[in-house]
């Protein structure tokens, strides 16, 4: 599923207009990556954890020519399934 289809699965569940989905999927995305921006966590009971997990600078290999290489620090966006979509998937 894309995000158009999403948007027209939400529209048809919650009787919207897809213009109005749209705003509704739109607004959600944009809370959950402004609370992450911030360093919050984003807690859906029964859905899942979207957080913000940091990783240390690292030395790595350059695939094509095998020289070493410096990873530079860096915020990663992380997503833990909680039950309820545990068992749904299941």
């Amino acid at each position: 599923m894309n995000k158009q289809e999403l948007i027209g699965a939400v529209a048809e569940t919650a009787g919207l207009t897809r213009s109005d989905a749209s705003k509704a999927v739109e607004s959600v995305f944009d809370a959950i990556g402004g609370a992450l921006t911030k360093g919050d966590e984003v807690r859906l009971v029964g859905f899942g954890t979207f957080s913000v997990s940091k990783r240390k600078a690292s030395t790595g290999r350059n695939p094509r020519t095998g020289e070493p290489m410096s990873i530079a620090a860096s915020s990663q966006p992380k997503f833990k399934a909680g039950k309820g979509l545990k068992d749904a998937v299941n």
